[in-house]
């Protein structure tokens, strides 16, 4: 299967079950899609295996005290995570969380503040929308 039929069959399950569990919106992902092909015409679709990657790499270029998502929302996304102040934070998978990415503009506020503390930068579209590709299977 050529990668864009992949990224659409992607797009239609999320787009699927958001309704149920509201995962991150097809128009929200197509969005991100648009900006990683401008800023990568090679741009193939969003990989579930690399949206792991980043949540689980240590990069240790943001703030010391959170080198990677891990720090605070823990290896399993199913389970709950925790600010380094003790606040509970709640599991990120979309199985767990029904509601948590149906806000776009919530998305990105979140997007925009953890990817400073951890990367030292804002994500990138293609990182962004490989994020939710896994946690829309967790």
């Amino acid at each position: 299967m050529n990668s864009k039929l992949r990224a659409l069959a992607l797009l239609c399950g999320l787009a699927a079950s958001a309704g149920a569990l509201a995962a991150p919106s097809a128009a929200l992902l197509e969005r991100y899609a648009v900006e990683a092909r401008a800023a990568d015409p090679a741009f193939a679709g969003f990989s579930v295996a690399r949206g792991e990657a980043l949540h689980r790499t240590r990069y240790g270029l943001g703030k010391p005290d959170t080198p990677a998502c891990t720090s605070c929302h823990g290896e399993n996304a199913r389970a709950a995570g925790q600010t380094r102040s003790g606040k509970a934070i709640e599991p990120m998978a979309v199985s767990v969380s029904a509601t948590r990415y149906g806000d776009p503009a919530k998305v990105e506020k979140w997007f925009k503040r953890n990817c400073n503390e951890v990367l030292g930068r804002e994500c990138s579209a293609r990182e962004k929308g490989d994020w939710l590709a896994w946690m829309s299977t967790q």
